[in-house]
């Protein structure tokens, strides 16, 4: 997984180099509760211990997600005029990385699943 990681944060690296713009993804509480706590339902939008940094390239975008939770993680990546991710599970520290590709998308938001 490390090393899986590590090569996609170069391609990622790669890619910012030429010439995409780096948005930090939109804030999130967790569902309805008040102070932004763990706990989300099932399909809301992920707390905001998943940090999240959204890069847009010419030929699509990068999602990058790191779960400070404190916990195990189940999170999504929903994009709209591109396919949405598949359901990722993300180790307490974990970082993970997620390409869109389709110059029509663009993410709108993380979820729990």
């Amino acid at each position: 997984m490390r090393k899986t990681f590590i090569a996609t944060l170069a391609t990622a690296a790669a890619v910012v180099v030429l010439g995409s713009a780096a948005v930090p993804a939109q804030a999130a509480s967790a569902g309805g509760t008040p102070g932004g706590t763990l706990e989300a339902t099932a399909g809301g939008t992920a707390p905001a211990c998943i940090e999240r940094t959204v890069n847009y390239t010419e030929q699509g975008f990068w999602v990058f997600l790191e779960n400070t939770c404190g916990r195990t993680m189940r999170v999504q990546a929903i994009a709209t005029g591109n396919p949405s991710s598949s359901c990722m599970t993300m180790g307490s520290g974990d970082t993970t990385a997620w390409y869109s590709y389709g110059t029509g998308g663009r993410y709108v938001r993380t979820v729990v699943c």
